[in-house]
């Protein structure tokens, strides 16, 4: 159904395994698939300026994971397992093999379904991934706090705090990671980001992003990358130090290392929200992707 201000127009909740998300979908039903997904605590329109470029040929679906955008609250705690699957069963309903963006954190699980599931993968574009070079834990204590971060939210929603911390909150992170403001009207990110689900989630996803890389890295020692086109955008805009860029830079090259047709692109002044700042080098990075499935 809408929603205020039209920024989910065709917004529907599927079931994705044990979970419910919220998907909008958009472009010709025939056109190739392409699954969008967001990084930590992001919702649907951060990829508006890059849906509008991409569902004139593409059958675009982006979605929100569980408790966050517009989805319902988890059923499980976030953890590369169940993220994974959520991405799967999407993936899934395309019916054909789909090319997975995702942004930030969520490189980790659409790394994890390429090792996972190569049958429903076509290719795989990740933009300015997540990128963790000693990804251990000593103690996992995400899915103990998780029922913590929920109550946090359920208080603040109660006490309608979330209305103001939530959206104060997404204004300060868009300030660090992005030169503009959000894609849609004020009173859509408030409807968001003022849900004390969301903001729980939101904490329950910091809580499980360091176990995440530590559960990629032991699927690293199982499970080979196949060889699909793989395009690693690395936004440097944001990157203070030249060490720190460089670190960056290197860890996201070791990204594309990971399949035979994988490659980099560097956007020196990009900062971190890239599919929000500069949708034209995503855009770029889906035909770079898709022109290597057709030369294999």
């Amino acid at each position: 159904g809408a929603v205020a201000g039209g920024a989910a127009v065709g917004g529907t909740v599927v079931n994705a395994g044990r979970e419910q998300v919220h998907v909008v979908e958009s472009g010709p039903a025939d056109g190739p698939p392409l699954l969008l997904s967001s990084g930590l605590g992001g919702a649907w329109f951060d990829w508006a300026p890059t849906v509008a470029l991409l569902e004139k040929e593409h059958r675009v679906a982006v979605f929100d994971r569980p408790g966050l955008g517009l989805s319902p609250a988890g059923v499980a705690p976030p953890s590369l397992r169940r993220d994974t699957a959520v991405l799967e069963a999407l993936a899934a309903r395309a019916r054909r093999p789909v090319t997975v963006l995702a942004h930030s954190m969520a490189a980790f699980h659409a790394e994890a379904l390429a090792r996972l599931r190569p049958r429903l993968v076509r290719g795989v574009v990740l933009v300015d991934p997540s990128y963790e070079r000693d990804p251990r834990v000593r103690v996992r204590v995400a899915a103990a706090l998780t029922p913590l971060a929920t109550a946090t939210g359920a208080l603040l929603g109660a006490t309608r705090l979330a209305k103001v911390a939530g959206p104060l909150g997404r204004r300060l992170v868009l300030k660090r990671t992005s030169r503009r403001d959000d894609a849609v009207p004020a009173d859509v990110v408030r409807s968001v980001y003022g849900r004390g689900t969301v903001i729980g989630t939101v904490i329950a996803e910091e809580l499980a992003y360091r176990e995440m890389a530590a559960d990629l890295a032991a699927l690293r020692e199982r499970r080979r990358f196949p060889d699909v086109p793989l395009v690693v955008v690395t936004a440097l805009g944001d990157v203070d130090d030249p060490a720190g860029k460089r670190e960056w830079a290197e860890g996201h090259e070791r990204l594309a290392a990971m399949s035979p047709r994988g490659v980099r692109v560097e956007l020196p002044d990009a900062l971190h929200m890239v599919p929000l700042d500069r949708p034209d080098a995503v855009a770029d990075a889906v035909a770079a992707a898709g022109r290597a499935g057709e030369a294999a």
